[in-house]
């Protein structure tokens, strides 16, 4: 079983993830890392060559290689759930889990991580903070369709946000077992 952390950027994915996978003893994949090492390019170079569009079809091939093998926690990019074909395979192969957080945290953690900001590109006209909000409240409804947990991760550790997930997939796995 995998399990796919979705949400916006700056909500924890990566951070979040690589402790998940170390404590569930699975293989940690962020999909922005791994679409960039195989591409040789950033994000933000990839939007440059062939706009939003052409990093689409790059992170759905990126998707339907991640899912194949089983047993990975997997942190998507916050626009994974913008095509049908990527909420499939994810509803198919694993449990998603939907990290959320206020547009203020999300700003100061954007804002405050350099490498975020060189390797990913602003997706609308809008100042940082205006572009948060705006894709915040167009994502958020395909976030909640498609998530079997949430979790706010504006106001807890990492470890605690970890603990919460930890929780929930026992019981899952019980109910599981149980059905």
């Amino acid at each position: 079983m995998n399990i796919f952390l979705i949400g916006f950027r700056g909500t924890g994915k990566t951070t979040i993830g690589k402790l998940l996978a170390q404590r569930l003893d699975k293989e940690f994949i962020d999909t922005d890392e791994y679409l960039e090492q195989k591409q040789g390019k950033t994000i933000k170079d990839l939007f440059r060559e062939g706009g939003e569009p052409l990093f689409r079809d790059i992170e759905a091939q990126t998707i339907a290689e991640v899912c194949r093998p089983d047993n990975r926690v997997i942190a998507t990019g916050g626009g994974v759930i913008l095509r049908e074909e990527n909420v499939r395979r994810l509803r198919k192969n694993g449990i998603i889990i939907l990290l959320d957080a206020d547009a203020d945290t999300l700003y100061k953690r954007i804002h405050d991580n350099a490498q975020t900001q060189q390797k990913r590109p602003s997706l609308t006209s809008l100042n940082a903070y205006e572009e948060i909000e705006y894709l915040l409240a167009y994502r958020r409804p395909l976030y909640d369709r498609i998530a079997d947990f949430v979790i706010n991760t504006a106001s807890l550790s990492k470890h605690d946000a970890v603990n919460k997930i930890l929780s929930f997939l026992h019981t899952y796995v019980k109910d599981l077992r149980k059905g």
